[in-house]
């Protein structure tokens, strides 16, 4: 089959950072479906285990946790599915990516694909609808008020990926007030027609253009790029009590300043789950199949921003500058060899 992949860690403008391979076709054990990829998106996991992590030597590393597909054939413990059934989902960590035409993925992490979107519309949102929403309903716990706080919900970097998707399901689940951040004018503009009410500029200083809003201290502030900077401004921002939560990988991370607040602070990593082989795996299947509905009931719309071509190295290659590049708004989508 053919597959993208890497033999070492390099920068993307280098000729051999990623390249088209051909590899044996896996087969479906346990609780595995064997999946024909129809699309990919590509994350910054996809660039942060590019440029860090080497395969064994003389060997190849498959990228990829995101995928839309049709299942070809199931492992003898596969319950949920049969071949036929268009599925998409984000995959797991520990395991090779699914930028190949074959791919190996537990069922407990699928879920059925929106039947409204196509195959490249739906793998925009896997990876980014789950980190959303464990990090909003499991971290956050955001149907639980904060006492004396804003009904309201902060998303830094409203516009990425996760941004963009947290808004949407915020917006459909919750009676929250969603603020999202955004420092130019396509971007503010696009977190607008996800449906924030209210945008403010991260460039600058983010608590006086929360304070500004007249609507209170907002009791849950979701970060998801750039935290490191923005601490000081979400320590001031939030309500006492509040829950901060935070996805991204700052060199440091002070907690004591939340401490006066009594702030409770949360890590959120969708691979965790299929990583520990967690007791309650099958929510990401459950979640994934909510997200699907919500889609399908014009609840949420995909947060596919550009189809970059066919899942091939030179158009991969494009896509991870894309990303690297940090002014994407979506998501970046390959669709079909």
């Amino acid at each position: 089959m053919r597959a993208v992949a890497y033999k070492v860690p390099q920068p993307i403008s280098a000729e051999t950072s990623l390249i088209d391979v051909d590899l044996p076709v896996p087969k479906a054990t346990g609780h595995d479906l064997l999946v024909e990829i129809k699309a990919v998106s590509v994350n910054p996991v996809d660039v942060k285990v590019r440029v860090h992590s080497a395969p064994p030597a003389g060997e190849v590393k498959v990228l990829g946790w995101d995928a839309a597909g049709i299942v070809k054939a199931v492992g003898p413990d596969v319950t949920l599915f049969k071949p036929g059934d268009e599925v998409y989902y984000a995959g797991a960590i520990d395991r090779p990516g699914s930028n190949a035409e074959f791919h190996l993925v537990d069922e407990r992490i699928v879920g059925r694909k929106p039947k409204s979107l196509d195959f490249a519309a739906a793998a925009a949102l896997p990876l980014t609808s789950i980190t959303a929403y464990e990090a909003l309903f499991d971290r956050l716990k955001i149907h639980d008020a904060v006492p004396g706080a804003a009904r309201a919900l902060l998303v830094i970097g409203g516009a990425g990926g996760v941004g963009s998707i947290a808004i949407q399901i915020a917006r459909a689940l919750t009676d929250l007030t969603v603020i999202a951040t955004a420092s130019r004018p396509e971007t503010q503009v696009w977190v607008k027609e996800l449906g924030a009410h209210h945008v403010v500029d991260h460039s600058k200083p983010i608590a006086p253009q929360v304070a500004a809003l007249g609507i209170g201290a907002p009791g849950f502030i979701f970060s998801t790029t750039n935290t490191g900077s923005h601490i000081p401004d979400i320590v001031e921002a939030i309500a006492p009590q509040g829950r901060f939560a935070l996805i991204d990988d700052p060199t440091s991370l002070d907690v004591v300043p939340f401490k006066r607040k009594a702030v409770s602070v949360h890590w959120e990593l969708m691979f965790t789950r299929p990583l520990f082989s967690t007791p309650d795996m099958i929510e990401q299947h459950n979640l994934l199949n909510k997200v699907s509905e919500l889609v399908d009931a014009g609840n949420i719309r995909t947060t596919l921003s550009e189809i970059v071509g066919a899942i091939n190295a030179a158009n991969m290659k494009k896509a991870h500058s894309m990303v690297e590049s940090g002014r994407m708004k979506g998501k970046a989508v390959l669709a079909g060899f």
